[in-house]
This record gives C-alpha cells, structure tokens and sequence, in this order.
C-alpha cells in the first residue's frame, strides 16, 4: 500500500511516500482510507516532539475515513460500512487497521473528507467542553486561535451546546470563518480582552478554550468571569505559560487541564459514548468541520508544512482515494 512516513525528525520535508505492507489486522478493524485529518500532534511527530516518539521510519496520521474491508465478529461494524475512526498512529496511509472501540459509523450525508476531521479535535473539545467544563446552556465562551482545526471545532460544539462564543483570529478571513462556524463576535488577538469585557457587559467569560498558550494566557484569565474556566489543550504558539496561582484566588477562576487521550485511555468505552452524543449534531449537520485545504496523500508534506506556517484556515484532509 501507499503511505506517507516520517523518515527523519527533521520537520514536514522529512515526509516521504513509499510503498510499504499493509498492516496486520489481528482482531483490528481494517480499514481502506478514503481521507485522513491533518492533526497538530502529526507536526509535532515530525520533530519529535510530541510525547509518543515512535522510532523512524513510521507512519503518522491519528484520524481517517473510510470503508471496512474486514472486522471481528464482535466489532460494531461490517465490511462495507462507512467509518471514521481514531488509529493514534498509521493513518496516512491507503490501509489501517484499528481497534473496533476506535472506529465510528458515519451518518449518510456525512462525506468522507468531513468525517476525517472529527475524530481529533471534536471529541477532544467534547472532552473540554462538556466534561471538564460542565458548559451550562447561555453561558459565554472565548475561543482562542479559533481558525484552526481545533478552534472552530470548539465554536461550532460550544454554540450548538447552547453558548454565546467569541471567537479570537488573526485574520479577516479567519474570523469570517469562525462567525460561519457559529460564532456571535470576533476579536483578535491584541483586543480579545477588551471585547469579552464589552460582550458580556463588564461580567467576563465563562470558558476560555485556549490551544494556543504563550503570551495571550494571562489575558485570558484576566477575561475570565467569577468562578470562570480557562481549558488548557494546547500549545501552537510554541511557549508553554506558566501561572501564578494567586491570580485563581482572586474570582475563584480554575485553570483546567484538557488531556483527552490519557483520559479514554484507560476509559476506552469514553469514544463511543462521545461518539454517540456527537451524532445526532452531525447527522443533522449542526457539526460541518470547516475544510480548509485537501491534498493528495503525495503531498502529505505540504500540508504539514501549511499547517506549520499557521496560513491554514479550518481543517487540512489528505484525499487518499
């Protein structure tokens, strides 16, 4: 089969296509990859700096869509139905086998370049947002870096979780993206404090769902509201904040960490209790990941650069078939 390797951990040009075996089922669900989501941790892994560091050459790629070719007798699905699913590794690739808990039935309307971008990031802001946040219905949450993959996930779930969202972008373009996505106002990052003050009429905000860190954390927490959250699920700017943990005393504010793979990994039967909570929202097409870019699985590299260079807008899908 074809497939996409990181060769060296020298960043997205170390990424070759070559043929390589199909994987091993085992007691897997095999599955031919019609679309494979372009996730953050994937750039990360070209580096080696994402905390699984599998020795190189190896196949990256934590999301696809496809078709089973084959599945166990006791596995949810049958040869022929359309999935998504999570592998955590392999999915850059024509062919991946994945454990059955992992993989997903897709609604009708649902394409299979769509399908590839929720498995990550949606069920990683479900996480957030409904676990670790206990969002409540008219609450207000602000959104940073919300035109990315992670981020309009967040603005579409909070909004149809029943939230007002701000939406913080670095760009027009961006932050037409994510009012598309649902959101009821947009700021950027050098005025987001100041627009969630006027938003909520000097109260502050909820939520603050927060993938980007550095220097915009502490203005974060100042935009909070009394008892209000600020999730932790990420670090894209690249400096990991730190906190001084008086600041929390103040409005009895909570810093919250968002760690959605070490959560369901002991918790493996979380995926499809999300899965299913998620569905209804996507076969009604309330949930719409915002594709912003597809490449052919030749071009693996320059997605992963694009995604790199912080120019994507939405989500990045490799079309493998």
């Amino acid at each position: 089969m074809r497939a996409a390797q990181i060769t060296t951990l020298d960043g997205p040009a170390s990424v070759r296509v070559a043929d390589i075996p199909e994987p091993d089922a085992g007691d897997a669900v095999v599955i031919d990859v019609h679309a494979a989501g372009v996730t953050f941790p994937d750039l990360l892994q070209t580096r080696g700096l994402y905390q699984y560091k599998p020795d190189p050459p190896f196949v990256p790629g934590t999301e696809v869509a496809g078709v089973v070719r084959a599945a166990p007798s006791d596995a949810p699905v049958r040869a022929g139905d359309r999935v998504a699913a999570f592998p955590g590794l392999g999915g850059f690739a024509e062919t991946v086998a994945v454990p059955s808990d992992a993989v997903f039935p897709l609604p009708g309307r649902m394409s299979f370049t769509s399908a590839a971008a929720v498995p990550m990031n949606y069920l990683t802001v479900h996480f957030a947002l409904a676990r670790r946040a206990a969002l409540r219905v008219g609450e207000t949450v602000l959104v940073q870096g919300a035109g990315g993959g992670v981020g309009t996930a967040a603005v579409q779930l909070a909004a149809a979780l029943g939230a007002r969202v701000i939406a913080v972008t670095s760009s027009a373009e961006k932050a037409e993206l994510a009012r598309r996505a649902g959101a009821h106002a947009t700021a950027s990052p050098g005025d987001f404090r100041a627009a969630a003050k006027e938003f909520t009429g000097g109260r502050g905000v909820d939520v603050v769902v927060d993938p980007v860190g550095g220097d915009r954390f502490t203005d974060s927490l100042r935009s909070l509201a009394p008892e209000g959250r600020l999730l932790v699920i990420g670090f894209t700017a690249g400096e990991i904040p730190t906190v001084k943990v008086n600041r929390l005393l103040l409005n009895n504010i909570a810093v919250v960490g968002v760690g959605w793979g070490a959560f369901w990994a002991t918790r493996r039967e979380y995926l499809r209790q999300q899965w299913d909570e998620l569905y209804p929202l996507l076969a009604d097409g309330v949930l719409d990941p915002p594709v912003g870019a597809t490449y052919p699985l030749a071009d693996t590299a320059t997605a992963l650069t694009e995604l790199d260079t912080r120019s994507v807008k939405g989500k990045i899908v490799l079309t493998v078939r």
